[in-house]
């Protein structure tokens, strides 16, 4: 192949990749939300689960500037829910959410959805905090 003909090529394939990516992105809904502090809760609309017509999602990532991490909450169902710190309990670095997990990057600890250690070097279970329902709002307790 000659020279121009494959800086050509790759340039179109460089081209077409970058546009796949930003079609991809705008497909996908994003699973990050701000929630707001309101006394001693963190309150986060019920619709930041709905995910297209009548499917939900399984998570949302909750953060808001006051706080040092953000919180996964996983949604079991319409009325249950688990809301849990993204703090490692091993060394306290932020985890990361591989759907029905949380991964340390760090060193590899795993939590199940409901904040149960499964693999160390973690030896606690993360933190978890109540959550209610209220006029299609959630209510994560932060004391």
């Amino acid at each position: 192949m000659e020279r121009k003909a494959f800086i050509k090529t790759c340039g179109m394939a460089c081209l077409s990749g970058a546009v796949l990516t930003a079609l991809m992105e705008g497909c996908t809904s994003s699973k990050q939300v701000n929630g707001t502090i309101s006394d001693s809760d963190m309150v986060v609309p019920v619709s930041a689960f709905q995910n297209g017509k009548d499917g939900h999602k399984k998570y949302v990532v909750v953060s808001n500037d006051k706080m040092k991490y953000p919180i996964c909450v996983y949604r079991f169902s319409d009325t249950e829910y688990s809301a849990l710190l993204m703090r490692c309990t091993h060394q306290g670095a932020e985890l990361q959410v591989f759907g029905d997990r949380l991964e340390c990057p760090a060193h590899g600890s795993e939590f199940t959805s409901k904040g149960i250690v499964q693999n160390g070097p973690a030896d606690t279970n993360l933190r978890t905090f109540p959550v209610a329902i209220q006029n299609n709002q959630l209510y994560i307790s932060l004391k």
